[in-house]
């Protein structure tokens, strides 16, 4: 098995598509427009499936916002530098929640940005192969 994506319901879709493209570097991979049952889907990412897996957004025609519930958490993100990303983050007006520092009661390095939504997206400092730089 391997995730495929994640989908997020979002009440302005190029407003999404410009914070997870411009603020946290994912590409724009392919968008599916339904007229017939009003809505939209963006899918983004650092790759495409099925090596990578993708985020989906979903715009419901005439859906500007949505109760964002106790039971969300957040999706995660390897980066190689919390605090750098971070900093290009702010410098790119995206909203950073909680700075880059120690997870509590252990030592990965994280942070946390939001999203123009509310939804909470974690950055947790990992090396790996091929670094996406923000």
């Amino acid at each position: 098995m391997r995730l495929l994506h994640t989908m997020l319901r979002v009440g302005n879709l190029q407003r999404s598509i410009d914070f997870y493209t411009e603020v946290l570097g994912m590409k724009l991979l392919r968008t599916s427009d339904n007229p017939e049952y009003q809505y939209t889907l963006a899918f983004l990412g650092f790759g495409s499936n099925p090596d990578h897996a993708e985020l989906e957004l979903t715009y419901n025609y005439g859906v500007e916002s949505y109760e964002m519930g106790t039971a969300y958490g957040h999706i995660a993100i390897s980066v190689p530098d919390a605090a750098a990303a971070c900093a290009a983050v702010k410098a790119r007006g995206g909203n950073v929640t909680r700075e880059a520092g120690p997870v509590k009661g252990g030592k990965t390095v994280i942070a946390f940005v939001q999203d123009p939504d509310g939804y909470k997206v974690e950055l947790i400092e990992r090396e790996f192969d091929t670094p996406v730089t923000l």
